[in-house]
């Protein structure tokens, strides 16, 4: 296929804020469709000192032109001070499902 398409993933404080990013993104036609994983733990370093957080994870699915709007749009709605926002391509997919991402998303604005 190609990286026209990607996989944005962010750790959520708890399930509400994970739907309301979700509703957004989805509402804003940013991405097709997103994914809510509650009751993942994380371990990291967080000003120096070892943190373990139970969150909730999304994944949205969108095309790689849409990137720095839901980008923006997690950051204004994420809780976090300094929010997880990853990017990885898709580089095969199923071809259908694949177009059904380009006709949901809406790149130019």
């Amino acid at each position: 296929m190609n990286d026209d398409y990607i996989l944005i993933i962010s750790a959520c404080a708890d399930r509400e804020a994970a739907e309301h990013i979700a509703n957004t993104l989805v509402d804003e036609n940013l991405v097709a469709c997103v994914n809510i994983i509650p009751g993942i733990v994380s371990i990291y370093q967080w000003q120096g000192k070892r943190e373990k957080t139970q969150e909730t994870l999304i994944i949205a699915k969108t095309k790689s032109s849409a990137y720095v709007a839901v980008e923006q749009m997690i950051s204004n709605h994420h809780p976090y001070e300094l929010p997880e926002i990853i990017s990885v391509p898709i580089t095969n997919g199923l071809a259908n499902y694949l177009s059904w991402i380009a006709e949901n998303v809406v790149t130019t604005r």
